[in-house]
């Protein structure tokens, strides 16, 4: 299992607000941890990378996005209400009634998310779903200079959530998406450290990931790091609660282990080091048929440069771009476990190129 000390860096990552292109807080946090056993850097963009067995041949990327989807200020009006527009993918369902926090200049500033109360929306409306333009964020201002005062626009945000504990083994946050894909290439990374292969291990938390339509931070990092082999982590729909369709989703429930994708864009090869890896260590996992890309790093990562040999390992996530996704704590630690060993698998004779 994890042990209580990732745990607790866990939570600390998790509750940093951090949307994409707003990374800083959790970029930090992340760098700070992974400077107690890695050789670490950052780029203009906001990537982190930390270097394990530097002089180690060939070079294996591991990359989890640290970036979720948050808000951003677009008008403040004349009664000190402030419009906002998402910054990544949004149901504007899931923001009605939250709270929010703004990272202002001065500091955070909450608020919360109003909307017309339903005794007041026509009948032939109440079935409607709302808009990110029925909505308006409340920070107590009473005119549009005392807010301002406060707020700017292009001031990011994030809901108010704080992780939590819940029973068998699993947590509760609003930023799991990706930012345990961060979490675990760190723990992996910190996995191999202490048995390092031949091969050199970069773990990279990108950034951008969430508006990332050109690559993000996985294009630039991939174009600086020249790997051989990549490792991309992020998050699968589990389809373990009600309404999901396994014949369309597969069968991926919480706390079954990792998910290995297999598709038209990931690499044989390393899919191989990856499930022979994990029947070795007698970790379960569950297939992911991928026809098409990802919507991951991974579809940046795998035609950088002259291309690279790439694989996705996914977390079974419930209640997906929410205030309350939830993962299993066994599934992070099962993850960083298969990828530090496939990682240690990997050597001058490895050939990607055995499809």
């Amino acid at each position: 299992m994890l042990s209580s000390a990732a745990v607790t860096f866990l939570k600390r990552l998790l509750d940093s607000p951090g949307p994409s292109g707003f990374e800083t807080i959790p970029a930090k946090a992340w760098r700070d941890e992974a400077g107690t056993f890695a050789d670490v850097s950052g780029d203009v963009l906001g990537n982190s990378f930390a270097v394990v067995n530097p002089t180690g041949s060939p070079t294996i990327l591991l990359a989890g996005h640290i970036d979720e989807i948050g808000i951003m200020v677009v008008h403040i009006d004349d009664d000190g209400f402030v419009s906002i527009a998402g910054i990544g993918g949004w149901d504007p369902q899931v923001l009605v009634a939250q709270r929010v926090r703004f990272l202002g200049r001065n500091g955070d500033v909450l608020g919360v998310v109003g909307k017309k109360p339903i005794h007041l929306i026509k009948p032939e409306d109440r079935d409607k779903g709302s808009k990110m333009t029925d909505l308006w964020v409340d920070i107590g201002a009473a005119t549009r200079v005392e807010a301002e005062g406060r707020l700017a626009v292009g001031d990011p945000g994030v809901l108010d959530h704080r992780t939590l504990d819940f029973p068998n083994d699993r947590i509760v946050s609003r930023s799991i998406d990706d930012r345990i894909g961060a979490f675990v290439v760190l723990e992996a990374a910190r996995r191999y450290a202490a048995r390092p292969g031949t091969a050199k291990v970069v773990a990279v938390a990108t950034v951008q990931e969430e508006i990332g339509f050109s690559g993000g931070g996985a294009r630039v990092a991939a174009e600086r790091v020249e790997p051989q082999m990549a490792i991309v982590v992020d998050v699968t729909f589990a389809t373990d609660h009600p309404g999901m369709d396994k014949k369309e989703h597969g069968d991926h429930k919480v706390g079954s282990g990792p998910v290995f994708a297999r598709g038209s864009i990931f690499n044989p090869v390393a899919l191989r080091l990856l499930t022979t890896a994990a029947a070795d260590l007698q970790i379960p996992h569950t297939i992911s048929g991928a026809p098409r890309g990802s919507m991951t790093d991974a579809d940046a990562i795998q035609v950088a440069r002259s291309g690279v040999a790439t694989s996705l390992v996914s977390i079974p996530n419930r209640y997906m771009h929410s205030p309350n996704e939830m993962v299993s704590l066994v599934d992070l630690d099962r993850a960083a476990d298969v990828i530090a060993e496939a990682c240690r698998r990997v050597g001058a004779g490895t050939d990607f190129t055995n499809r």
